[in-house]
């Protein structure tokens, strides 16, 4: 069974920054798509940020030169560096791993529970 664990939310002031990390544990084959999503309340889910197994990265406009996406293979292990927060990244955020398990020959998406980050002065 996989399972995806979240830590480094918090609370922070505006301008300053957080670190999250999500370490995915189980009988996995391959990490596919590693990912960021947020959530905040009233709102649908959104990408945050993505980086593939090659290191290719994507990131959603509101992120783009505050946030940095980053992998360590070795330890099935990917963070979210996250500068310059503002009020409007309030938000509980989940990590997200596209990946094939050893048992199965297939890839299927998998989420972790979730860590809430809260930008406030």
């Amino acid at each position: 069974q996989v399972q995806l664990v979240e830590s480094g939310g918090g609370l922070v002031q505006p301008g300053g920054s957080l670190r999250l990390s999500c370490a995915a544990s189980g009988s996995i084959f391959s990490l596919n798509t590693m990912a960021w999503y947020r959530q905040a309340p009233g709102k649908q889910r959104e990408l945050v940020a993505s980086i593939t197994s090659g290191g290719s990265t994507n990131y959603a406009g509101s992120a783009k030169g505050r946030f940095t996406i980053s992998r360590d293979s070795a330890k099935s292990t990917w963070y979210l560096q996250m500068n310059s927060l503002e009020p409007e990244d309030t938000a509980m955020y989940y990590c997200f791993a596209a990946l094939v398990t050893v048992a199965w020959a297939y890839e299927a998406d998998y989420w972790g529970q979730g860590t809430q980050v809260t930008v406030s002065s």
